[in-house]
Protein backbone atom coordinates (compact mmCIF):
# COMPACT_ATOMS: atom_id res chain seq x y z
CA UNK A 1 0.00 0.00 0.00
CA UNK A 2 2.60 2.35 0.96
CA UNK A 3 4.69 1.54 -2.41
CA UNK A 4 1.35 2.48 -4.11
CA UNK A 5 1.11 5.56 -2.26
CA UNK A 6 4.91 6.39 -3.04
CA UNK A 7 4.92 5.49 -6.57
CA UNK A 8 1.41 7.64 -7.10
CA UNK A 9 3.04 10.83 -5.26
CA UNK A 10 6.04 10.80 -7.73
CA UNK A 11 4.01 10.48 -10.73
CA UNK A 12 2.21 13.45 -9.67
CA UNK A 13 5.18 15.43 -8.63
CA UNK A 14 6.88 14.21 -11.91
CA UNK A 15 2.98 15.70 -13.61
CA UNK A 16 3.19 18.73 -11.75
CA UNK A 17 6.63 19.51 -12.52
CA UNK A 18 6.43 18.84 -16.88
CA UNK A 19 3.02 21.38 -16.44
CA UNK A 20 5.75 23.66 -14.47
CA UNK A 21 7.77 23.33 -16.98
CA UNK A 22 6.00 23.89 -19.88
CA UNK A 23 4.31 26.91 -18.62
CA UNK A 24 7.72 28.20 -18.38
CA UNK A 25 9.15 27.46 -21.94
CA UNK A 26 6.13 29.06 -23.59
CA UNK A 27 6.58 32.56 -21.07
CA UNK A 28 10.29 31.89 -22.35
CA UNK A 29 9.06 32.85 -26.01
CA UNK A 30 9.43 28.95 -27.11
CA UNK A 31 7.19 28.08 -29.86
CA UNK A 32 6.28 24.18 -31.39
CA UNK A 33 5.67 23.99 -35.23
CA UNK A 34 2.28 23.27 -35.54
CA UNK A 35 0.60 19.94 -35.32
CA UNK A 36 -2.16 21.61 -37.89
CA UNK A 37 -0.90 21.92 -41.46
CA UNK A 38 -3.35 25.34 -42.01
CA UNK A 39 -1.66 26.87 -38.98
CA UNK A 40 1.65 25.62 -40.18
CA UNK A 41 1.09 27.01 -43.98
CA UNK A 42 0.75 30.49 -42.06
CA UNK A 43 4.07 30.29 -41.06
CA UNK A 44 6.11 28.63 -44.29
CA UNK A 45 3.89 29.87 -46.88
CA UNK A 46 5.20 32.97 -49.11
CA UNK A 47 2.71 35.29 -49.87
CA UNK A 48 4.66 36.38 -52.89
CA UNK A 49 5.44 33.11 -53.69
CA UNK A 50 2.71 30.85 -52.90
CA UNK A 51 3.02 27.00 -52.27
CA UNK A 52 1.71 24.48 -55.21
CA UNK A 53 2.59 21.07 -55.14
CA UNK A 54 4.00 21.22 -58.55
CA UNK A 55 6.55 24.24 -57.49
CA UNK A 56 7.50 22.09 -54.51
CA UNK A 57 8.34 19.19 -56.75
CA UNK A 58 9.93 21.71 -59.27
CA UNK A 59 12.08 23.10 -56.50
CA UNK A 60 13.26 19.69 -54.82
CA UNK A 61 14.18 18.75 -58.79
CA UNK A 62 16.25 21.92 -58.52
CA UNK A 63 17.50 21.43 -55.27
CA UNK A 64 19.79 18.61 -56.60
CA UNK A 65 20.04 19.86 -59.90
CA UNK A 66 24.04 20.42 -60.86
CA UNK A 67 23.79 21.69 -63.99
CA UNK A 68 22.60 25.10 -62.21
CA UNK A 69 26.87 25.62 -61.34
CA UNK A 70 29.30 26.29 -63.71
CA UNK A 71 30.93 23.06 -63.39
CA UNK A 72 27.73 20.84 -63.81
CA UNK A 73 29.31 19.29 -60.29
CA UNK A 74 27.76 21.22 -57.43
CA UNK A 75 23.66 21.61 -56.56
CA UNK A 76 22.09 22.98 -53.51
CA UNK A 77 22.10 19.66 -51.81
CA UNK A 78 26.16 19.71 -51.80
CA UNK A 79 26.34 22.49 -49.60
CA UNK A 80 22.88 21.13 -47.96
CA UNK A 81 23.30 17.59 -48.06
CA UNK A 82 19.79 16.55 -47.02
CA UNK A 83 21.12 13.28 -46.14
CA UNK A 84 23.44 14.36 -43.13
CA UNK A 85 21.55 17.19 -41.35
CA UNK A 86 21.21 19.38 -44.43
CA UNK A 87 25.03 20.78 -44.17
CA UNK A 88 28.00 19.60 -45.65
CA UNK A 89 30.27 18.58 -42.51
CA UNK A 90 33.13 20.88 -42.91
CA UNK A 91 34.36 23.72 -41.28
CA UNK A 92 34.22 26.18 -44.81
CA UNK A 93 32.26 25.48 -47.71
CA UNK A 94 33.79 24.44 -50.78
CA UNK A 95 32.61 25.52 -54.57
CA UNK A 96 33.52 26.24 -57.59
CA UNK A 97 37.44 24.41 -58.58
CA UNK A 98 37.08 23.17 -54.75
CA UNK A 99 37.45 26.99 -53.81
CA UNK A 100 36.92 27.17 -50.07
CA UNK A 101 34.97 30.46 -48.61
CA UNK A 102 37.17 33.45 -48.71
CA UNK A 103 35.74 34.28 -44.99
CA UNK A 104 36.00 30.57 -44.15
CA UNK A 105 32.09 30.59 -43.69
CA UNK A 106 30.16 27.22 -42.70
CA UNK A 107 26.97 26.24 -44.35
CA UNK A 108 24.30 26.57 -42.26
CA UNK A 109 21.62 23.97 -42.06
CA UNK A 110 19.10 24.26 -44.80
CA UNK A 111 16.45 22.49 -42.52
CA UNK A 112 13.68 25.01 -40.64
CA UNK A 113 15.34 27.85 -42.34
CA UNK A 114 12.03 28.64 -43.08
CA UNK A 115 11.88 29.62 -39.42
CA UNK A 116 14.55 32.46 -39.43
CA UNK A 117 13.73 35.64 -39.32
CA UNK A 118 17.08 36.24 -42.10
CA UNK A 119 18.81 34.25 -44.17
CA UNK A 120 22.86 34.38 -44.34
CA UNK A 121 24.99 35.09 -41.31
CA UNK A 122 25.07 38.41 -42.03
CA UNK A 123 21.02 38.54 -42.54
CA UNK A 124 21.32 40.19 -46.10
CA UNK A 125 18.32 38.56 -47.42
CA UNK A 126 14.98 38.31 -46.33
CA UNK A 127 13.67 34.97 -47.44
CA UNK A 128 14.53 31.41 -48.70
CA UNK A 129 14.10 32.82 -52.47
CA UNK A 130 16.03 35.47 -52.58
CA UNK A 131 18.92 33.32 -50.76
CA UNK A 132 18.67 30.90 -53.08
CA UNK A 133 19.78 33.26 -55.84
CA UNK A 134 22.99 34.15 -54.32
CA UNK A 135 25.08 30.78 -53.76
CA UNK A 136 24.24 29.93 -57.51
CA UNK A 137 25.91 33.36 -58.92
CA UNK A 138 28.83 33.33 -56.47
CA UNK A 139 31.94 32.68 -57.34
CA UNK A 140 33.24 30.40 -54.60
CA UNK A 141 29.85 28.86 -54.59
CA UNK A 142 28.16 27.41 -57.71
CA UNK A 143 29.75 30.30 -60.10
CA UNK A 144 27.28 30.51 -62.63
CA UNK A 145 25.25 33.65 -64.15
CA UNK A 146 21.47 34.27 -64.44
CA UNK A 147 21.85 33.85 -67.58
CA UNK A 148 23.63 30.74 -68.24
CA UNK A 149 21.31 29.43 -65.74
CA UNK A 150 18.68 30.05 -67.69
CA UNK A 151 19.89 28.99 -71.04
CA UNK A 152 20.91 25.73 -69.32
CA UNK A 153 17.54 24.97 -67.53
CA UNK A 154 15.28 26.62 -70.66
CA UNK A 155 17.57 23.82 -72.97
CA UNK A 156 16.43 20.65 -71.13
CA UNK A 157 12.58 20.03 -72.57
CA UNK A 158 12.01 17.87 -69.39
CA UNK A 159 11.74 21.29 -67.26
CA UNK A 160 9.53 23.20 -69.77
CA UNK A 161 6.06 21.58 -68.49
CA UNK A 162 7.26 21.50 -64.87
CA UNK A 163 7.89 25.19 -64.83
CA UNK A 164 4.12 25.51 -66.25
CA UNK A 165 2.96 23.35 -64.00
CA UNK A 166 4.06 25.18 -61.29
CA UNK A 167 3.96 28.62 -62.22
CA UNK A 168 1.41 29.10 -65.11
CA UNK A 169 3.78 29.47 -67.74
CA UNK A 170 6.79 27.94 -69.40
CA UNK A 171 8.69 31.07 -69.50
CA UNK A 172 11.74 30.26 -67.73
CA UNK A 173 13.76 33.09 -65.40
CA UNK A 174 16.17 33.25 -63.20
CA UNK A 175 13.84 34.15 -60.56
CA UNK A 176 11.18 31.55 -61.37
CA UNK A 177 14.41 28.67 -60.82
CA UNK A 178 15.61 30.49 -57.20
CA UNK A 179 11.54 30.93 -56.26
CA UNK A 180 11.01 27.22 -56.67
CA UNK A 181 13.90 26.43 -54.81
CA UNK A 182 12.71 28.26 -52.23
CA UNK A 183 9.40 26.78 -52.22
CA UNK A 184 11.17 23.13 -51.91
CA UNK A 185 13.26 24.54 -48.80
CA UNK A 186 10.20 25.69 -46.95
CA UNK A 187 8.46 22.64 -46.55
CA UNK A 188 11.43 21.16 -45.17
CA UNK A 189 10.72 21.50 -41.53
CA UNK A 190 11.51 18.80 -39.18
CA UNK A 191 8.93 18.73 -35.73
CA UNK A 192 10.81 16.56 -32.71
CA UNK A 193 9.88 15.43 -29.42
CA UNK A 194 10.00 19.11 -28.21
CA UNK A 195 7.10 19.98 -30.32
CA UNK A 196 5.57 17.91 -28.50
CA UNK A 197 6.16 18.44 -25.34
CA UNK A 198 5.25 22.00 -26.38
CA UNK A 199 1.99 20.80 -27.32
CA UNK A 200 1.27 18.90 -24.49
CA UNK A 201 2.62 15.77 -24.64
CA UNK A 202 4.40 16.28 -20.65
CA UNK A 203 6.00 12.60 -21.47
CA UNK A 204 7.57 13.67 -24.70
CA UNK A 205 10.57 14.16 -23.04
CA UNK A 206 12.56 12.28 -20.34
CA UNK A 207 13.09 13.46 -17.09
CA UNK A 208 16.92 14.26 -17.95
CA UNK A 209 16.05 16.24 -20.96
CA UNK A 210 13.16 18.23 -19.03
CA UNK A 211 15.67 19.30 -16.42
CA UNK A 212 17.90 20.40 -19.23
CA UNK A 213 15.35 22.58 -20.74
CA UNK A 214 15.34 23.97 -17.10
CA UNK A 215 18.92 24.41 -17.08
CA UNK A 216 19.10 25.95 -20.51
CA UNK A 217 16.44 28.85 -19.47
CA UNK A 218 17.66 29.36 -16.18
CA UNK A 219 21.17 30.06 -17.96
CA UNK A 220 19.95 32.14 -20.24
CA UNK A 221 20.16 30.35 -23.59
CA UNK A 222 16.70 30.82 -24.49
CA UNK A 223 17.37 34.98 -24.67
CA UNK A 224 18.10 34.49 -28.03
CA UNK A 225 17.68 30.34 -29.02
CA UNK A 226 13.93 31.09 -29.18
CA UNK A 227 10.86 30.99 -31.16
CA UNK A 228 9.39 28.45 -33.63
CA UNK A 229 13.19 28.00 -35.11
CA UNK A 230 15.16 28.16 -31.70
CA UNK A 231 17.14 30.49 -33.02
CA UNK A 232 16.92 32.43 -36.63
CA UNK A 233 17.16 36.39 -35.52
CA UNK A 234 20.23 38.64 -35.55
CA UNK A 235 22.77 39.42 -32.22
CA UNK A 236 25.81 40.95 -31.39
CA UNK A 237 28.35 38.19 -31.41
CA UNK A 238 30.92 38.24 -29.67
CA UNK A 239 28.26 40.32 -27.00
CA UNK A 240 30.06 39.63 -23.74
CA UNK A 241 33.74 38.18 -24.25
CA UNK A 242 35.85 37.89 -27.39
CA UNK A 243 35.09 34.50 -29.10
CA UNK A 244 38.10 32.61 -28.79
CA UNK A 245 38.34 31.36 -32.51
CA UNK A 246 37.72 34.60 -34.03
CA UNK A 247 41.19 34.39 -35.79
CA UNK A 248 39.71 31.68 -38.02
CA UNK A 249 38.06 33.76 -41.25
CA UNK A 250 37.72 37.64 -41.28
CA UNK A 251 33.85 37.42 -41.37
CA UNK A 252 32.77 40.16 -38.21
CA UNK A 253 28.89 39.83 -39.03
CA UNK A 254 27.22 42.51 -40.89
CA UNK A 255 27.74 46.26 -40.08
CA UNK A 256 27.04 46.68 -36.64
CA UNK A 257 28.59 43.20 -35.69
CA UNK A 258 25.34 41.43 -36.06
CA UNK A 259 25.61 37.91 -36.39
CA UNK A 260 22.45 35.46 -37.30
CA UNK A 261 21.58 33.37 -34.52
CA UNK A 262 21.28 29.77 -36.00
CA UNK A 263 18.85 27.24 -35.75
CA UNK A 264 19.49 24.19 -32.45
CA UNK A 265 17.08 21.88 -34.47
CA UNK A 266 18.66 18.91 -35.09
CA UNK A 267 21.87 20.34 -33.77
CA UNK A 268 23.25 16.96 -33.10
CA UNK A 269 23.66 16.48 -36.51
CA UNK A 270 25.19 19.98 -37.83
CA UNK A 271 28.66 19.57 -36.60
CA UNK A 272 30.58 22.01 -36.76
CA UNK A 273 29.67 24.50 -35.29
CA UNK A 274 29.68 28.80 -35.32
CA UNK A 275 29.86 30.80 -38.55
CA UNK A 276 33.14 29.71 -39.16
CA UNK A 277 33.22 25.66 -38.39
CA UNK A 278 35.56 26.34 -35.70
CA UNK A 279 33.86 23.96 -33.03
CA UNK A 280 33.26 19.99 -33.28
CA UNK A 281 32.24 19.62 -30.01
CA UNK A 282 28.72 20.65 -28.54
CA UNK A 283 30.00 20.36 -25.51
CA UNK A 284 32.48 23.05 -26.13
CA UNK A 285 30.14 25.18 -28.35
CA UNK A 286 27.80 25.44 -25.12
CA UNK A 287 30.82 26.58 -22.79
CA UNK A 288 31.54 29.02 -25.53
CA UNK A 289 28.47 30.46 -25.88
CA UNK A 290 28.23 30.68 -21.63
CA UNK A 291 31.41 33.16 -21.66
CA UNK A 292 30.76 35.06 -24.86
CA UNK A 293 27.32 35.72 -24.87
CA UNK A 294 26.17 35.67 -21.36
CA UNK A 295 29.17 36.22 -19.44
CA UNK A 296 29.29 32.91 -17.48
CA UNK A 297 30.84 30.03 -17.23
CA UNK A 298 28.82 27.03 -17.17
CA UNK A 299 30.05 24.30 -15.53
CA UNK A 300 30.64 20.31 -16.63
CA UNK A 301 27.87 19.20 -14.98
CA UNK A 302 24.77 22.02 -16.86
CA UNK A 303 26.62 21.78 -19.27
CA UNK A 304 25.70 17.59 -19.93
CA UNK A 305 22.13 18.26 -18.99
CA UNK A 306 21.58 21.40 -21.90
CA UNK A 307 23.47 18.92 -24.10
CA UNK A 308 21.07 15.85 -22.94
CA UNK A 309 17.79 18.57 -23.91
CA UNK A 310 19.49 19.14 -27.06
CA UNK A 311 19.10 16.09 -28.19
CA UNK A 312 15.26 16.17 -27.75
CA UNK A 313 15.41 18.85 -30.90
CA UNK A 314 16.15 15.96 -33.14
CA UNK A 315 13.10 15.87 -35.67
CA UNK A 316 11.49 14.07 -37.93
CA UNK A 317 12.79 14.21 -41.22
CA UNK A 318 10.84 14.60 -44.11
CA UNK A 319 10.93 11.73 -46.69
CA UNK A 320 12.87 13.01 -49.74
CA UNK A 321 13.05 10.58 -52.95
CA UNK A 322 15.84 11.51 -55.04
CA UNK A 323 14.63 13.10 -58.19
CA UNK A 324 15.20 11.74 -62.12
CA UNK A 325 16.46 14.97 -63.45
CA UNK A 326 15.95 16.28 -67.59
CA UNK A 327 18.29 14.78 -70.16
CA UNK A 328 20.43 17.65 -71.40
CA UNK A 329 19.97 18.54 -75.12
CA UNK A 330 21.85 19.17 -78.39
CA UNK A 331 21.55 22.91 -77.02
CA UNK A 332 22.36 22.55 -73.37
CA UNK A 333 25.44 25.19 -72.83
CA UNK A 334 28.71 22.41 -71.79
CA UNK A 335 30.47 22.92 -68.34
CA UNK A 336 33.20 25.10 -67.40
CA UNK A 337 35.86 23.96 -65.53
CA UNK A 338 38.40 26.64 -66.21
Amino acid sequence: MKKTILITTVIALSSTLSASLLDDAKKAGLKPIPTDKKELMKLVDNPKNELNKAKVELGKTLFFEPRLSKSNLISCNTCHNLAIGGVDGLSTAIGHKWTANPHHLNSPTVYNAVFMDRQFWDGRDPDLEAQAQGPMQAEPEMAISKEMAVKRISSMSGYKEQFKDAFGDNNITFKKIADAIGAFERTLVTPSRFDKFLNGDKKALSTAEQKGLKTFMAKGCVSCHTGVGIGGSMQKFPLVKPYKYANIGDFKGDKNGMVKVPTLRNIHQTAPYFHNGAVWNLEEAVKIMGETQLGIEINDKDTKSIVTFLKSLDGEMPNITYPQLPAVTSTTPKPEVK
